[in-house]
Parts: structure tokens; C-alpha cells; sequence
């Protein structure tokens, strides 16, 4: 009984806490509406000889989030199909042979839980469970995250590596090129906050 107590004195201490700092945090729940034009997603892909750059781009997004309770939900959205290297031959081949796009145009990752304090008016290092669905498989990830408020807009970065080859896609080494068969991604989102 007693650790119980103390565990629901601490999630009251933390969610007046945020309210008291930043008004938006005084709801129970809070509503984040991402805007695509300000998101970048970028990838490195290690490779014998070079290595690829490449970008995509955010389609959508919205995230709810549970101060209280870590509990959170939302999805973000990429557009598969927007992926470039900026070399067409190269991007071909990865549309056409490993990604896949026009089968599986867009990537969703679908967040369940944030573990870490959301600081209201600074930064924070948070993680994000949820599933990321890609190439038509469902796949479970935590990724670090770390999040900026200021006022009614957050900016959140995060990087991850996705090991394509193993959730499915095809491996384009040949006898010339050989190429990682994971991938290094980076995330930027920004949004606002507004009613839930």
C-alpha cells in the first residue's frame, strides 16, 4: 500500500508540475498537430564504396499523449514514394526493387507509450514505443527522442537504425557495389499543440 501512495503522490507532483509551468500540460491529455513542411526524415545508408544521403518526406501526423500516464497515441505518417538520393538511376532501383513504393506507398509509425518526463518549457529526453508499419510488416520500436517545447510548438529529433534486409526488403548489393543491410535514420518533427 504504501509504494502504491507513493507512486500516485509522484504522478500528481509531475502533472502539477506541468501545469503549473506550461497551461497546455493543465489538461489531462494533450493534442500535438504535426506539420508536414517543417519534418525531415533522413537516411544514410553505409556502402564499400560511398555512402548514400537520402530524404523523405513527412505526409501527415497527430500525436496525443497522456502526461499523467506516459499513455500516447497518434500516428506519423512518410511518403515512401517521395524517397530521393538525388541520383535517379539509384533512386529507381531502390523504388522499383527494395522499397517497393508503389505496392507500399507509405511508412506509419503508430506510438502506444512515452517513458520520461515531458519538460514544459525546455528540453527532454523521452522514449516512444509503438510499431513502425513499413513494406507491408508491422515491426515494435522504442526510439530515443529528444523533445523541445516552447509555448504552444514542440520540436522533437530522433534517430534510429532500421534493419531493412531483416524486416523483408531486398538487399541491392551485387558483385560491385555491397551496401549496409541496415539504415541510419533521422527524424526531426515539429508541431502544435492545441485542444484535446
Amino acid at each position: 500500500m504504501p509504494s502504491r501512495l507513493l507512486a500516485f503522490l509522484f504522478l500528481c507532483h509531475c502533472s502539477l508540475s506541468l501545469a503549473v509551468e506550461n497551461p497546455t500540460f493543465s489538461r489531462g491529455s494533450v493534442e500535438i498537430q504535426v506539420n508536414p513542411a517543417k519534418c525531415t526524415v533522413q537516411f544514410t545508408l553505409g556502402a564499400l564504396l560511398h555512402t548514400v544521403h537520402g530524404t523523405f518526406k513527412v505526409s501527415s501526423g497527430i500525436i496525443r499523449f497522456y502526461p499523467a500516464s506516459g499513455q500516447a497515441s497518434g500516428q506519423i505518417a512518410v511518403d515512401v514514394r517521395s524517397g530521393s538520393t538525388g541520383e535517379s538511376a539509384r533512386d529507381w532501383q531502390m523504388h522499383e526493387s527494395v522499397l517497393e513504393s508503389s505496392r507500399f506507398p507509405e511508412a506509419v509509425f503508430t506510438m502506444d507509450t512515452v517513458t520520461g518526463r515531458l519538460a514544459p518549457s525546455s528540453e527532454s529526453q523521452v522514449e516512444v514505443h509503438g510499431a513502425l508499419r513499413i513494406h507491408g510488416g508491422d515491426h515494435e520500436m522504442t526510439i530515443p527522442a529528444r523533445v523541445m517545447v516552447q509555448g504552444d510548438s514542440l520540436t522533437a529529433t530522433a534517430k534510429f537504425k532500421l534493419p531493412y534486409v531483416a524486416w523483408g526488403m531486398k538487399d541491392p548489393s551485387n558483385l560491385v557495389l555491397r551496401v549496409d543491410k541496415t539504415v541510419d535514420v533521422e527524424v526531426r518533427l515539429e508541431g502544435k499543440f492545441k485542444a484535446a
